[in-house]
């Protein structure tokens, strides 16, 4: 019987410099669906790769010293070094230096120009390098790049141009006939209501003012832009070629069942991709997923904010399927997601540590200590059992109604809400006092085999998030993975399996002040970079280059008064203060409940910044922030005016 295809893609990963964890997301998602689908049965095909041209590369090449292909020949390893590192399962990985993608986008170039989608003109705006991207002024956002915030400059060169216009009416028809393309729902919106109801513009798909790209082979003083490189990835990697000579796996597997991408790259994969599509004449794409941000302590991960964390530090620290738990579990299905080094910690001890480890160990223990590892189902049932087995065989077919909506999180928490129902049943039975009466021997056996039973359902559908977890545990308990099929059923464990002798310790548990630790020495210098740097100052801050009063204008300070406070649940560091800021009250959470109690905060007046953005912390919506001053030792002490001052005053 033949395997229905299923093709999944991902952006491919700019080369502009090393991903961080915020970027490998999305790697890992992706992974956890295609490994998902295969376990149902799918024939799938998942790519992955580079984007790796562009005046941004050819600017860094050059400031490093290097050609741009040995620039990105670099990077590109890189990152498929952290792709591996996360034990990715792709089958391609593209990049668009492979000479066979450079060959067909010429081509492609070509075929579209010489039937008259492609035109040549010249291009007068504003242009954005970071993002390779051209503004007019009306779309710019307070005089800057609207995408990334940056500067932008004038330019003018000549270019050849898309004629998007000519194919709107067709993709709004498009997305009317196929509602389920874009998800979530919301993308869909911005995308008609944005770019394709005011008018499409004409688009710019090629250069001049730079080298480093495909050259446009009948004018080769063009290279080919980005969008039209980059997106075309998706085909060429399976072996289309324009010229109609594609490939049985082209054939195969296109149109793919799915492209996974960031919400910020969405216009491009979901309006200009289509549109090309649509004049090659090859089927759309039959979904575009666009998955909200990962976000450190509340903001966009950016080097120049520090708040960058990379995935093979966080693996370093907590190991591979603790780092892919964390970033599947606690990224919503649309809203973007939160990290901190407090949320790691109680994720990998409450629910990977206790919930899971803790049952498997348990588990294995008691099988050893009562029956010598061996699992029996003697028959021995109770009306406490049902529910569990109940829950086993209804799991499979949660989990896939999550995994067919991509809500990846609420397929983790099926699974783990049964891995409690799991603990909850051996407080029910309570093992240890059925091992003391002999005649309930044949209960113990029964109940021990039932919580074996319920790990193998669970892990056998945690093998797409945690693989080389599963592994271990299915090595523990001596049996394979279950097959999709058979997971409605409970029963199947083998009577007579014998756990493993070795001990299963799958997650280890980490306090806050460990990892702050281990994280702290993976980023001090070198012993030999110590001695030959002078001994810097504790604590000293570093700040910004000089501001002008315009920047100063747009922070606001205001005088507030604490009139509630309390700790923050499974933190050590947090407490949740409830503000007055003149007749306004808002919740702050802040890290200073080492330095002050909840009952020295409360009536106290403080300095608040309060323009900054509402960011969760530890699952708290915290509206601002309190300020205070910090001394050589770290000790803090929060900012209080001089004199009275009513609450709500502003600071100039």
């Amino acid at each position: 019987m033949n395997k229905k295809p299923y093709y999944i893609t991902t952006a491919i990963a700019y080369t502009s410099g090393k991903p961080h964890i915020g970027n490998t997301y999305e790697i890992v998602l992706t992974d956890a669906i295609a490994r998902f689908r295969r376990m149902q049965g799918y024939d799938v095909r998942f790519q992955t790769g580079t984007d790796e041209h562009g005046q941004k590369i050819e600017e860094k090449a050059a400031a490093a010293g290097k050609t741009p292909k040995e620039f990105v020949d670099g990077v590109a390893a890189q990152i498929k070094g952290i792709w591996d590192l996360m034990n990715i399962s792709y089958d391609k990985f593209i990049r668009t230096t492979d000479a066979d993608h450079e060959i067909q986008i010429q081509k492609i170039f070509r075929k579209l120009y010489e039937q008259g989608d492609i035109y040549k003109g010249s291009y007068e705006g504003l242009y954005c390098t970071p993002c390779e991207s051209f503004w007019t002024p009306s779309q710019l956002k307070d005089g800057k790049c609207p995408d990334c915030g940056r500067e932008v400059k004038p330019a003018k060169e000549e270019a050849y141009f898309f004629r998007m216009s000519k194919y709107a009416d067709r993709l709004l028809q498009y997305y009317d006939e196929h509602p389920e393309f874009i998800t979530p729902v919301s993308r869909k919106n911005e995308m008609v209501n944005n770019f394709l109801r005011p008018g499409l513009q004409d688009l710019c798909v090629s250069r001049t003012s730079f080298k480093w790209g495909i050259p446009v082979d009948f004018d080769p003083k063009h290279v080919v832009y980005v969008w039209l490189d980059a997106l075309s990835n998706y085909i060429t990697g399976l072996g289309y070629d324009a010229d109609g000579n594609s490939s049985e796996l082209f054939k195969k597997y296109w149109p793919a069942d799915v492209h996974v991408i960031g919400k910020d790259i969405i216009r491009f994969h979901t309006v200009y991709w289509p549109i090309f599509l649509m004049a090659l004449g090859l089927p759309l794409p039959k979904q575009v997923f666009g998955h909200p941000w990962l976000l450190m302590g509340g903001d966009k991960m950016s080097k120049s904010r520090g708040n960058v964390i990379y995935a093979d530090e966080l693996v370093s620290i907590f190991g591979v399927d603790a780092v892919r738990y964390f970033v599947l579990n606690d990224m919503p299905f649309e809203g973007d997601g939160n990290i901190t080094w407090e949320l790691l910690c109680e994720r990998v001890n409450t629910d990977l540590a206790n919930t899971y480890g803790n049952l498997v160990s348990r588990t294995a223990a008691m099988a050893r200590k009562y029956f010598d590892g061996v699992l029996r189902d003697a028959g021995a049932a109770e009306p406490v059992d049902a529910e569990l087995k109940a829950m086993a065989a209804a799991l499979r077919d949660k989990v896939s109604a999550k995994m067919d909506e991509f809500r990846i999180s609420d397929a983790l928490g099926e699974i783990f809400a049964f891995l409690r129902r799991c603990n909850k049943y051996i407080d029910e039975t309570a093992p240890w006092l059925l091992a003391k009466d002999e005649a309930k021997k044949d209960r113990l056996s029964t109940v021990l085999y039932n919580l074996a039973e319920g790990i193998v359902m669970a892990t056998s559908l945690l093998v797409p998030f945690l693989p080389s977890t599963a592994e271990k545990v299915f090595a523990l308990f001596n049996t394979a993975p279950r097959a999709y099929d058979a997971l409605a059923a409970f029963g199947l464990l083998q009577s007579g399996t014998k756990v493993a002798d070795a001990e299963a310790h799958l997650f280890e548990r980490r306090q806050y002040k460990d990892v702050e630790a281990a994280y702290a020495a993976l980023h001090e210098p070198a012993k030999e970079e110590k001695a030959e740097q002078p001994a810097a100052k504790k604590h000293e801050p570093e700040y910004p280059a000089e501001i002008s009063i315009d920047d100063f204008a747009k922070v606001r300070m205001q005088i507030a008064e604490v009139v509630a406070c309390e700790k923050v649940k499974k933190s050590d560091k947090l407490l949740k203060s409830t503000v007055k800021v003149g007749e306004e009250t808002r919740t702050v959470v802040s890290g200073i409940a080492k330095f002050y109690t909840p009952e020295e905060m409360v009536g106290k007046k403080v300095v608040m910044l309060t323009n900054l953005k509402p960011a969760k912390l530890c699952g708290v919506l915290s509206e601002g922030m309190l300020l205070c001053a910090e001394d050589e030792a770290g000790n803090l002490s929060l900012l209080t005016p001089e004199k009275a001052m009513k609450s709500g005053s502003g600071i100039f």
